[in-house]
């Protein structure tokens, strides 16, 4: 109930931000201003040095979010996937806070209005399964709009730094897998056991859990981009001794 409260909340505030940006525009013509961004077009392309220097503030968002999001803590205290995977939401909505930034200081703060209104409903109204796929869909809405307000020179320059950036967030997989149906007397060996496939073929173990009283195990670990799941899965029916072997369930990030 509470929640069904809070979303509609959201949504209302959303919506009442977007009749007031509506407001404010008509607000502008009658006082014989332009509402919203200037219309650059293609020809934005060519300043370059509102584009280099827009480039040095993605990196510097990107830069400071990975200081706040791999601090040393984090590593100490994360256990579960979402903890673990959590810097990388971290520098992806730093680099969506920085491009919001740059719009309103180059076009005005209409811009942000609208954004922070789309970017409330989409969060509240968008049933994703992690917090890093929400922050790529509040991304590629941001391009969509840099679009739409024909600043296809933003959008371009988001789109690219974006590509590379997940590229190399995304260049390890992170799993998280639990066997159950073990013997919970030979649950430590099932454990070394499973451990020791998963170095083997150049998994790195993030967190592993032994339980012996629900008879299951459980590892978070990073693989890297080409070892598939499928991969995995055949290695463990194959070389995993059936005394050891449970049944797996699996979990991607």
């Amino acid at each position: 109930m509470i929640i069904r409260i809070v979303r509609l909340t959201t949504m209302a505030l959303g919506l009442a931000l977007l009749a007031t940006i509506a407001w404010s525009q008509q607000l502008t013509n009658l006082l014989g201003g332009e509402a919203g961004p200037p219309a650059e077009g293609w020809r934005g392309f060519t300043d370059i040095a509102f584009l280099f220097d827009a480039l040095l503030v993605l990196v510097l968002a990107a830069v400071l979010g990975a200081v706040i999001g791999y601090h040393p803590k984090h590593r100490l205290t994360a256990d579960t996937l979402e903890e673990i995977e959590a810097p990388k939401v971290h520098i992806l909505y730093a680099v969506i806070g920085a491009i919001i930034g740059i719009m309103v200081v180059k076009y005005g703060l209409v811009i942000g209005f609208v954004v922070f209104g789309i970017g409330g409903l989409i969060r509240f109204r968008t049933v994703l399964r992690s917090a890093n796929l929400t922050g790529h869909v509040i991304f590629v809405t941001l391009i969509g709009l840099s679009c739409g307000l024909d600043l296809p020179h933003v959008a371009v320059l988001a789109t690219i730094f974006g590509f590379f950036m997940i590229h190399i967030l995304d260049a390890r997989i992170t799993y998280r897998i639990q066997v159950w149906g073990l013997v919970a007397e030979r649950i430590n060996s099932a454990a070394a056991a499973y451990r020791k496939l998963l170095e083997q073929n150049g998994c790195r173990i993030v967190n592993e859990k032994k339980n012996p009283a629900k008879e299951r195990l459980t590892f978070i670990f990073h693989t890297k981009r080409q070892v598939t799941r499928s991969d995995l899965q055949d290695l463990i029916d194959a070389h995993i001794d059936p005394s050891l072997k449970g049944s797996v369930d699996w979990e991607v990030d």
